[in-house]
């Protein structure tokens, strides 16, 4: 890991971009941290990193400033200034096509679109999960929130390092992970958006219903994608102070 940039934000938090082999980050300290401190990875979408900074900075400020959390964010493959590769890119085409033409999104184009990132993604984390855990400042436990809930539900399942995790139902899921779902045990908890309107509602509780955790908690506002209250901000920051402190 080599950090390229440092700055002191105005709320004290310490933001220092990173590269780790070829996969750019961000990592957020708090002000002062008198021992190693609890850490939330925070999946972005594959929008890029730049188009999504003002929330996943907002988010992880929030996470700094009220709770004394770390909390990182990394590119993900294919995004922002990243390769892309031909296949995702298809996938993408698909989809578009079969939006704007009023066409249901059909398996083969969701597993296009979704499983090659999952496979791609989940290495990518856990190896930065590696070097996060390796600074003098960070000691875990470790939480996960996330807008491609294939790759949290991935995460879940095969990084025990995970204490608890937060997923944003809104991204289409192969049904392949379904049965993956079933294996997950960490405590969650989920937001849905109920009028969103680029998700299958009836999928997004249908994967809920099919987590194996014992501790699963659902919060459903009504609005579409973009309308999630200001308030989830605090509820999500509560429910990892619950499992990380």
């Amino acid at each position: 890991m080599r950090f390229t940039s440092e700055q002191r934000l105005d709320d004290g938090v310490l933001e220092r971009e990173f590269t780790l082999g070829e996969i750019p980050g961000i990592l957020w300290t708090p002000a002062s941290a008198s021992a190693p401190v609890p850490l939330i990875l925070i999946s972005p979408p594959p929008l890029g990193l730049r188009k999504m900074y003002p929330r996943l900075a907002g988010r992880a400020r929030y996470y700094a400033a009220k709770y004394g959390f770390a909390a990182a964010t990394i590119e993900l493959p294919g995004s922002g200034d990243r390769p892309r590769w031909a296949a995702a890119e298809q996938a993408r085409a698909d989809l578009r096509r079969a939006v704007e033409a009023g066409e249901p999104v059909g398996d083969e184009i969701i597993d296009a679109l979704v499983l090659p990132l999952v496979e791609k993604s989940v290495p990518e984390w856990q190896a930065t999960l590696d070097a996060l855990l390796s600074l003098p400042v960070i000691g875990g436990p470790v939480g996960y929130e996330g807008g491609v809930i294939s790759i949290g539900v991935r995460l879940a399942v095969v990084e025990p390092r995970i204490s608890a995790a937060g997923f944003f139902a809104g991204s289409f899921v192969p049904r392949s992970m379904f049965e993956e779902a079933r294996q997950v045990s960490i405590p969650l908890q989920v937001l849905l958006q109920w009028d969103d309107e680029g998700n299958d509602r009836q999928a997004a509780l249908d994967l809920f219903d099919a987590f194996g955790s014992k501790e699963k908690t659902l919060h459903a506002n009504m609005g579409g994608h973009t309308g999630v209250p200001q308030f989830e901000l605090d509820a999500g920051a509560r429910f990892f102070a619950r499992h990380l402190k």
